[in-house]
């Protein structure tokens, strides 16, 4: 059972899984200090990538584990993800047979660990046909080297296909979705993969519940970006937000945030979390201070009056971005 806040640990040896930055992003000592304090405020879920950091994230998470022991790996919910690449070759990247099979083994190596509680499909591949990938998760389940699947980056109509395709083969079903999702990206209610998951019974867990630090506070209007922040590092999916309409949502929320005497990412974490279908929030904090903020989230409560106030202080920037989906799924 997932806590309210996983540790996303994108972050763990570099950022994210781009070649470009393996390396860096927190030492494995930072790491460390991140993933106690987490444990320590009851964050029992840790979710990982193949392709974090190049494989550092895994291997951080797994000597860490190592030190602490059994008992602690028995009570936490250990998740990771394959799709992105992991070198060069053809056969090193996406959700074909051969991949799955060499890259699970890889990361229990890496993680020091026999199973993963959670296993992701990073992203649809459309280059493997699904029957493959989920006949090869069938396989990994069986084996006992993961419990249950999932998958990230998907649409309404995907997990339509693959639960379609699952069922009747008796392979082990999409039991988990996490997909982007804030105050600033609420796509996953336009195109219906949020309502679509609490009508199959599938949780939702959220990441980039901040937006990549724009709902922290950390971006000014008229102000150079932060050295090292994700819009000096790697801008793309947040290049839409610099407007007017966004900036004033962010002094409202800092405004609302205030007068609690809360930080602006708690208020806008706590939102996510208080949204239905909503089983958890990835957190990616880069220091302590980050996570304690995070942390403190949990402990704040909205009324419904409250919520739709938060929700109403942005207009939806990512569906007038991006132009909304409006999918309606079909029912496997």
């Amino acid at each position: 059972m997932f806590s309210s806040l996983i540790l996303g640990c994108g972050n763990f040896g570099g950022i994210g899984s781009a070649p470009a930055f393996y390396g860096m992003g927190e030492t494995e000592a930072q790491a460390i200090a991140l993933m106690d304090r987490a444990w320590d405020a009851g964050i029992n879920a840790f979710d990982t990538a193949d392709a974090y950091g190049g494989g550092r994230s895994e291997t951080y998470i797994g000597r860490w584990l190592h030190a602490k022991g059994s008992s602690v790996r028995d009570r936490m919910v250990l998740t990771s993800k394959v799709f992105n690449p992991v070198g060069p070759g053809a056969d090193e990247r996406g959700l074909s047979r051969v991949h799955i099979l060499r890259q699970i083994d890889a990361s229990l190596s890496r993680l020091q660990t026999d199973r993963l509680d959670l296993y992701l499909m990073h992203e649809w591949d459309p280059d493997t046909p699904i029957d493959e990938t989920l006949c090869v998760f069938d396989d990994i389940v069986r084996a006992g080297k993961v419990r249950q699947i999932g998958a990230s980056n998907v649409t309404a109509g995907q997990i339509a296909l693959a639960l379609g395709v699952a069922l009747p083969n008796g392979w082990p079903p999409i039991r988990c979705v996490q997909n982007s999702f804030s105050l600033l990206d609420r796509t996953v209610e336009s195109d219906d993969v949020l309502p679509y998951c609490a009508y199959r019974g599938i949780a939702f867990t959220a990441f980039s519940p901040l937006a990549g630090g724009w709902l922290a506070g950390k971006y000014r209007q008229g102000q150079p970006y932060p050295a090292g922040s994700r819009m000096t590092l790697r801008p793309e999916p947040y290049e839409h937000l610099p407007t007017e309409a966004v900036f004033r949502g962010l002094s409202a929320l800092e405004s609302a945030a205030r007068a609690r005497g809360v930080a602006m990412s708690s208020l806008a974490l706590t939102w996510v979390l208080a949204q239905p279908g909503v089983t958890a929030a990835v957190i990616g904090p880069r220091r302590l201070e980050h996570l304690d903020q995070a942390i403190a989230a949990r402990e704040i409560t909205l009324t419904p009056d409250e919520i739709a106030t938060l929700a109403r202080t942005f207009q939806d920037p990512e569906k007038a971005h991006h132009g909304g989906h409006g999918e309606t799924p079909p029912s496997p």
